[in-house]
């Protein structure tokens, strides 16, 4: 079987890129991660040419996902993946619920009035509060419970299983992927020899703050991302 395919304009791209994370990086090289170094991340997309050949491989080693059109890699893009204490399930799966603007059921906050909000587990709401559900951007569901979603990217498995991605990139994988779509999810995948090495993963949104709850419980969060284009 032939390698796949990454397009020369894309590699371009991603060098560009690399070079454009590798400054912002080095320009708070004096402090932690900086919230504009890691808002400057981004990666190259492809649109397909027959929507319905595309395909998706995540591999849990590598923490990485190759959205394929037969041989032609459309997107490659680090995760962050499951713990070891909550695994990502492995298996093959189809994409059966898309949702842009979706909220968690079971955490999120509690809206007291007046500009105050509490986080917590819906079970636990306080009474007299609104619950408001965690926000999971460009939500894209293989398994009941477990899908892709944007979240804070790390460089180690940090989920509860799910797929987290970068709020960049998030946009494009949403668009190049529908219901019915397959999934495959291993330990590891080919493409990691091949197009899966030296892909520059985001910075560590670790030492970052989180965003206030206040902000969170607004739909300000779901259009943090960059317009996506696609080669």
């Amino acid at each position: 079987m032939d390698p796949p395919l990454i397009s020369s304009n894309m590699k371009k791209q991603i060098l560009v890129l690399f070079g454009v994370v590798c400054a912002a990086l080095l320009s708070s090289c004096q402090q932690s991660t900086s919230l504009g170094a890691y808002d400057a991340y981004n990666l190259p997309a492809s649109k397909p040419s027959k929507p319905s050949n595309v395909r998706v491989k995540v591999s849990t080693s590598n923490q990485m996902a190759y959205v394929m059109e037969g041989n032609k890699a459309l997107l490659v893009m680090p995760l962050s993946v499951g713990t070891s204490s909550t695994p990502t399930p492995k298996g093959n799966f189809t994409i059966y619920s898309k949702q842009e603007y979706r909220r968690a059921q079971t955490h999120g906050y509690f809206d007291h009035g007046q500009g105050k909000y509490t986080g917590g587990y819906r079970r636990n709401k306080p009474a007299g509060t609104k619950f408001i559900g965690t926000p999971m951007p460009y939500w894209s569901e293989f398994k009941s419970g477990y899908g892709f979603h944007t979240g804070w990217m790390k460089p180690h498995p940090c989920t509860h299983g799910c797929l987290r991605m970068h709020h960049n990139v998030a946009p494009k994988f949403f668009a190049l992927i529908k219901e019915g779509t397959p999934v495959n999810i291993a330990h590891s995948q080919p493409e990691d020899a091949t197009i899966g090495r030296n892909i520059p993963r985001p910075p560590d949104a670790s030492p970052l703050p989180d965003f206030s709850n206040a902000y969170l419980a607004t739909n300000k969060i779901y259009k943090r991302h960059k317009k996506p284009s696609f080669n």
